[in-house]
């Protein structure tokens, strides 16, 4: 059959969509960033970051005009002031592209495992694969520069052993020793600290260059609160003498305005997004009840702060609707107003 005659399913829309969106609003944050990196390490791994943003722009445009799909507004030149001082360190922008390179390659697994025609599943395919190289070339420049800090170390374990008492899964009582962390919970906490961070230093950066009261409001809310998760989890780590993550990135003074409001509340809700399904992982990856209901508690407060942004962009007009099944209420109304 041929390729054209096969529609896009559901599951293909929305990830197209999707990743419109994400690029067109990554090709403005990584454009303005290279203006201003110094780093001549640095400066490369951003710079293929942009390019390969702006690659998948120009691929994703002909498939919509080929499926006469509407191409979303998304984000342009209109969304960031090119001619703003500079608002992010160096190292800031490489740990910025690592973290994104993580989501990123979450999010085009899933859109490779929703995909079924050949064009749209190559398409995301070699947007993994590109993903992937970015993360790698971000990491290696980081460990390089000594930027990047790794995972805590623990002993290598040198037999097998068996779980034999349910006291292995408890941790709620105060008045009980817990048992020492696990691998598997050590690594989710660690990551979680460092997401935290990057989300915490873009907060006070989008809220010291935002002309709007509601949108700096919301921004020092979003920094309050990475700055109590990454506390919440640094104490659980330090309790079993684990080292902490440690970030040495920093923002700028500047309070001209850089991005569009817009923008930066969507940039917001993408790092929610993505700060929920890692806290959901590590709840499920998590054996000890305690660190469970930690992230079930931190998750809910993290879904009324994006709840606080949706209701924010919808009162500006901000929201852009992902496309979807037609409301037969509204296209009755239309026929009979027509």
């Amino acid at each position: 059959m041929n390729e054209g005659n096969i529609h896009l399913t559901s599951s293909e829309i929305g990830s197209l969509w999707t990743g419109y969106m994400n690029d067109s609003m990554s090709k403005q944050v990584l454009g303005f960033m290279l203006k201003h990196i110094q780093d001549a390490d640095i400066k490369p791994v951003v710079q293929y970051a942009h390019d390969m943003s702006s690659n998948h722009l120009d691929t994703l445009v002909p498939i919509f005009e080929n499926e006469q799909f509407t191409i979303p507004n998304g984000f342009t030149e209109q969304d960031v002031n090119m001619n703003a001082p500079w608002l992010f360190s160096d190292i800031l922008c490489l740990m910025y592209v690592n973290h994104m390179a993580k989501a990123g390659m979450l999010i085009y697994s899933g859109f490779v495992s929703m995909s079924y025609r050949d064009d749209v599943c190559n398409y995301f395919m070699q947007a993994l694969n590109e993903t992937s190289n970015l993360y790698k070339q971000s990491l290696e420049t980081g460990l390089s520069k000594g930027l990047i800090a790794r995972h805590p170390y623990i002993e290598v374990p040198k037999e097998t052993d068996y779980i034999d008492s349910k006291k292995y899964l408890s941790g709620l009582n105060p008045f009980s020793d817990k048992r020492p962390l696990n691998a598997v919970e050590i690594s989710h906490l660690y990551q979680n600290i460092l997401t935290n961070s990057i989300g915490m230093h873009l907060c006070i950066a989008f809220a010291q260059t935002s002309p709007s009261k509601d949108v700096q409001d919301y921004m020092l809310r979003g920094r309050n609160i990475s700055k109590k998760h990454i506390k919440v989890f640094t104490d659980t780590l330090l309790k079993d003498d684990v080292e902490s993550a440690q970030t040495n990135v920093s923002v700028s003074g500047s309070t001209t305005q850089t991005f569009s409001d817009k923008l930066m509340m969507f940039h917001m809700n993408l790092l929610i997004s993505a700060g929920m399904g890692n806290y959901s992982t590590a709840a499920s990856a998590s054996q000890r009840s305690d660190l469970m209901i930690n992230y079930e508690r931190l998750s809910f407060e993290i879904s009324r702060f994006a709840k606080s942004g949706a209701d924010i962009m919808i009162n500006h007009n901000w929201l852009e609707q992902p496309p979807g099944v037609k409301d037969p209420k509204k296209l009755a109304k239309k026929k009979q107003k027509g």
